[in-house]
């Protein structure tokens, strides 16, 4: 995913609600609208507030957790809509964050958000942060230093401009300037293709990271990039909140789950953690939640603990 300047710590109790950035409610409100990527979706929204204990979960929640009460969570808020600052720069929204608000919830826990660097939250994970949530994509890398428990999936799309003005294409971005949030896995993608075109005789792409996904969705709009890459879900929600300033371009690539990391000398945890998700998924909660971000055919069916990259 990403990286941002550690920021300061905020607290989220199980009512996650408010208006997000560009004014759009999140789940935990009681509204039909949406503040999804899909501006069609016409989902209800979920009452976080109205998800119960499950004692069965619960009772896997290890003791050193269970002690204070509260789920703390690890996440770089600087990703609408997966996670981000509502209007008033202070209260945590997104898709993770409701996600994670009704883990906790299911969990018996309250939900701690800390607002943190995204390179900094796995290394901190079983110290700082009991759990990391921010659209981390699993992958073998990441699976050597954390577990992972897979809820979610998403892939990488480009975005330009409306109309494409300076036609770039998909399948050949060399001599493109491509705008990216510092430290995703788009980045590193767009850097090893650089090197394919140099290594072809090609022109190299001009890769420009940003430390904010909105500063990248920004210049591409007023014609600083060419294009841009992100996560899916990213790509839609700028569309949509841009109105149509900026368009997909291309398949989305590269599909992989997120999963929620939790500490390796932590099994005890991470089994409270799947079996959570697990029974949100079975209720069809994360669906619920997830289409009103307007993602809900992108939840997995099974909360996986360490899926094959």
């Amino acid at each position: 995913m990403r990286t941002r300047h550690t920021l300061a710590a905020t607290v989220v109790t199980s009512a996650v609600a408010a208006l997000a950035l560009t004014g759009c409610t999140t789940a935990s409100q009681e509204t039909g609208s949406t503040p999804g990527a899909s501006g069609d979706s016409t989902a209800a929204a979920v009452d976080l507030d109205a998800i119960q204990q499950d004692d069965a979960v619960a009772d896997l929640v290890p003791a050193s957790v269970a002690e204070d009460g509260v789920l703390t969570v690890g996440s770089n808020l600087q990703y609408a809509p997966v996670e981000f600052l509502d209007a008033d720069g202070k209260t945590p929204v997104g898709l993770d964050i409701d996600i994670a608000t009704a883990l906790a919830k299911t969990m018996g826990l309250e939900l701690q958000v800390e607002n943190a660097g995204f390179d900094s939250i796995i290394p901190a994970i079983g110290t700082k942060y009991e759990v990391g949530m921010s659209a981390f994509s699993v992958t073998p890398e990441r699976l050597e230093t954390v577990d992972m428990v897979s809820y979610f999936t998403a892939g990488t799309q480009l975005a330009v401009a409306t109309g494409n003005p300076d036609g770039v294409s998909p399948d050949d971005l060399c001599g493109v300037t491509v705008g990216v949030q510092t430290g995703t896995i788009q980045q590193d993608d767009l850097t090893a293709m650089s090197t394919e075109c140099t290594d072809a005789g090609k022109e190299a792409i001009d890769v420009l990271p940003y430390d904010s996904q909105s500063d990248v969705t920004t210049n591409l709009a007023g014609g600083k990039l060419q294009a841009m890459s992100a996560d899916s879900p990213i790509i839609a929600y700028a569309a949509e909140q841009t109105d149509g300033a900026v368009e997909a371009l291309g398949e989305i690539t590269d599909a992989a789950p997120y999963g929620v990391a939790v500490a390796k000398d932590d099994a005890e945890l991470a089994k409270a953690v799947q079996a959570g998700l697990q029974k949100l998924m079975d209720d069809g909660v994360l669906a619920q939640v997830a289409d009103t971000w307007g993602s809900g055919a992108a939840v997995l069916d099974t909360a996986e603990l360490n899926p094959a990259g």
